[in-house]
């Protein structure tokens, strides 16, 4: 197998949160093709439990999916800063809780077949609550729920961002 080989790369959008570009590819039987890449920065999934085996997920809006979504903490890591000090920050921000141990779960691409995003997924315990800080354009609401129930959570359609999924069965398996 042959990776392909960018012929042209052409930046047609480059905002806050994302960029796009559309790049012109030469495919193994030499035949050429065109990708639509969304450029994002690298983030952060946290899951924070409580010391009564809770999860402190949040609810928020979604503008994309014109729906409010359960999810587990989540975010960019700033310039400078570690996956680490980016879930710490989060945490603090989206929850008013610091984490005493922070554990690193997994990584991976949120949707390789076109964005470059990568995810570092984190369980948070020993939580320490401070003041909530998020951000200007953020609404979140705390969501405490039990561990045991995030599967059945899961298969109603409670929980239904991937991310926030794959994120919550990595740390029920991980507290086993």
């Amino acid at each position: 197998m042959t990776p392909e080989r960018t012929l042209d790369s052409r930046r047609v959008y480059s905002g806050r949160i994302v960029g796009l570009r559309i790049d012109t590819v030469e495919l193994a039987d030499g035949k050429t093709s065109v990708r639509e890449i969304v450029e994002h920065g690298d983030c952060v999934v946290v899951v924070p439990i409580d010391d009564d085996g809770n999860a402190l997920l949040v609810r928020q809006y979604r503008k994309a999916m014109e729906a409010f979504l359960v999810e587990a903490v989540a975010g960019g890591i700033d310039d400078g800063e570690s996956p680490e000090q980016a879930a710490q920050r989060e945490l603090a921000e989206e929850t008013g809780f610091a984490a005493g141990r922070l554990r690193r779960l997994a990584g991976g691409y949120s949707s390789p077949g076109f964005c470059t995003e990568f995810m570092h997924i984190y369980l948070a315990e020993d939580l320490t609550p401070m003041a909530a800080q998020p951000d200007d354009d953020e609404a979140i609401e705390v969501v405490v729920v039990p561990l045991a129930s995030v599967p059945a959570m899961i298969e109603r359609g409670d929980i239904r961002d991937v991310k926030t999924i794959a994120a919550l069965l990595l740390a029920l398996r991980e507290r086993e």
